[in-house]
């Protein structure tokens, strides 16, 4: 096989993998803006625009306060997330001690356990400390389980910026902490934003953590919301999947917005870490 004929074969590869990711997507959009007694099929776009499944599903699933509530989780926990796993990783990529490397290979080590494997412990633990049913918890939560892989590609991503960066910055009379934040947080840049699209994605999406400890009805979050909503609403097919576009659109947004840093900083933090 010649390397032209490889080049083909992978890219139809890999237009096939995308086509197979983007055909849920159509399927969601062409539902979204059908009529409930449209029996045309889904594989074909409608020829009008039906908003009134958005509207429906914006009020009858109280939409507004889970939109509100994810985007009040989903930022506290990001921007705890970002901040403690950069201010980790820096000691770790920069100073190779036994200790080091073994808080290292126990944050990487950490990586395999369910969350769902220790539920029980867990939900104990959040009622202990009373936990249960408030933000601080679920975004302590959040922040806990997703530090391991933040921290694992800061690590590998400190560690490919030249050490005499820091010397340099030393000699100017700067401190470690001035150090990190003046000189090396802006070049994190596109790591900052692969973990903001991971986490941001993964903590937007959540259900496990949500249905478990946001129990109150004022406090469900839009993936626990739009469960109860489907299954009150089965026959309105329509309005479920208008909620879900409503829900993926900004994730989406947001890797519009950052996906020019996201494969930079993700293939530069796992492979040197």
């Amino acid at each position: 096989m010649t390397v032209r004929s490889k080049t083909l074969w992978l890219a139809l590869a890999a237009a096939l993998i995308c086509l197979l990711h983007l055909l849920p997507f159509y399927i969601l959009i062409t539902t979204s803006f059908k009529a409930s007694g449209d029996l045309s099929s889904k594989w074909v776009m409608p020829g009008y625009l039906y908003l009134d499944n958005f509207v429906n599903a914006w009020r009858e699933a109280r939409l507004p306060v889970a939109f509100r509530n994810n985007i009040i989780v989903t930022a506290l926990s990001v921007l705890l997330i970002v901040l403690t796993g950069s201010v980790a990783a820096y000691p770790l990529a920069r100073r190779q001690t036994g200790w080091n490397k073994f808080m290292y290979a126990l944050f990487v080590s950490a990586l395999i356990v369910p969350p769902l494997t220790i539920l029980v412990p867990l939900y104990k633990y959040m009622v202990d400390i009373g936990g249960m049913n408030t933000y601080w918890g679920i975004v302590l939560l959040h922040v806990t389980f997703n530090l391991p892989m933040t921290i694992f590609l800061y690590t590998g991503f400190i560690g490919t910026i030249p050490r005499d960066l820091d010397e340099a910055s030393m000699i100017d009379g700067a401190d470690r902490l001035g150090l990190f934040y003046r000189i090396l947080l802006p070049l994190l840049k596109p790591i900052t934003a692969t973990v903001v699209i991971l986490t941001g994605v993964a903590v937007w999406n959540d259900y496990q953590f949500s249905v478990f400890f946001l129990q109150k009805q004022e406090l469900r979050t839009f993936t626990v919301a739009l469960s109860s909503f489907f299954g009150s609403y089965t026959n309105e097919i329509g309005w479920v999947a208008a909620g879900s576009l409503i829900g993926a659109l900004p994730m989406v947004a947001v890797y519009l917005f950052l996906q020019r840093y996201f494969i930079t900083g993700l293939s530069s933090g796992a492979v040197k870490g």
